[in-house]
Formats: structure tokens, sequence, C-alpha cells
């Protein structure tokens, strides 16, 4: 917690007030259950859960005070589906759907908007390396038939920071072609 204390410190002496907060860190470890090892689900849930509270916990003592700003979080879509192995990632994401919206509820009333995106399977570079033969089937598997691009991640970020979404708190917005079915 020091650790975040002290880049928050940082960047509001030379920034002023953090108006918008994107935790956006994740890990996974794909390990079958009665393989898990006690340190590789605190290492997930460490960074996965603690980490957004951490940060979350700095930045909205700053938003609070002004009585305005936005914390998002990234989520994903196994928070819904689960997933067969590294159950550990859906589980910290699923804590991260229960962190935003308990926190919209406390933080509503003081002008503070708390939601999170939940991705669906989307191509980025971790993605290309994912054989043909296993992607197909995915893509078949999701409604609109194809992987999500970054800009459509990125695109429900800016749309939940924006004044457009001024009456939207509490919402784990999912953005996966419907692949959680």
């Amino acid at each position: 917690m020091e650790s975040v204390r002290k880049a928050f410190k940082e960047a509001t002496e030379k920034y002023g007030c953090v108006d918008i907060l994107v935790n956006n860190a994740g890990i996974s470890e794909n390990t079958s259950f009665m393989d898990y090892t006690e340190e590789t689900f605190d290492k997930v849930m460490d960074l996965n859960v603690k980490g957004v509270f951490n940060t979350t916990r700095v930045a909205a003592e700053c938003m609070v005070a002004r009585g305005k700003g936005v914390i998002l979080s990234t989520s994903s879509m196994v928070s819904i589906s689960g997933q067969p192995s590294g159950f550990a990632y859906p589980a910290s994401k699923f804590a991260v759907n229960g962190l935003t919206v308990s926190l919209a509820r406390e933080l509503g009333p003081k002008g503070i908007r708390v939601n999170a995106v939940a991705p669906g399977i989307t191509e980025t570079d971790m993605m290309k390396a994912v054989p043909k033969e296993v992607i197909e089937p995915m893509i078949e598997r999701i409604p609109l038939r194809r992987l999500g691009q970054p800009e459509d991640i990125a695109n429900a970020f800016v749309f939940l920071a924006s004044d457009e979404a001024s009456y939207i708190t509490g919402v784990i917005l999912s953005v996966d072609g419907m692949a959680r079915s």
C-alpha cells in the first residue's frame, strides 16, 4: 500500500487530483485445481483483487474530498462463465465485480461512479500464439462470430469514463460478443 500511496502522492503533486482511475492489471495461472498451490492462489488474488483495493482506496481519498470521480476496473467474462483451469483468475475477477458493486453503493453518494468492464476473448499479441484449431471453435461459440478487438474494450472504458455515462454506476459491462453464454 505504501508504494501505491507514494505513486499517487507524486502524481497529485505534479498533476492534481486523479479524475479517473482505471484498474487494469491481472495475472492468471492455468493450472488444474488439484495442482494449484496456495502460493499461486495468493499471487493471483494479491495482484487481481488486492491491487484493485489498494489503488482504489488511495485514489478514492482525493475523489471523495473533491466530491467527484470515476473508478473503473477490468473484470473478465470468465468471472461469469468460469473456466476449466486457472480457477483463481475467474474467482479474482468475480471479487472485482463484488468490489465494484459495493463501492458504487458506498461512493455514489459522494459523487463517485464505480464500474467494471468484463472483456471476452480479445485479439491481442498473446492470442496470436494460440493455434488456429483452438481459436476457431471459440469463435463458433460467439454469436458475433469474431474475437473482440482491443478497440472494443478501450471504447467501453472511454464511454464509462465519459459524461455520457454520468448515470451509470455499479455496472459490470460485458464486452464479449456474448461469448459468456
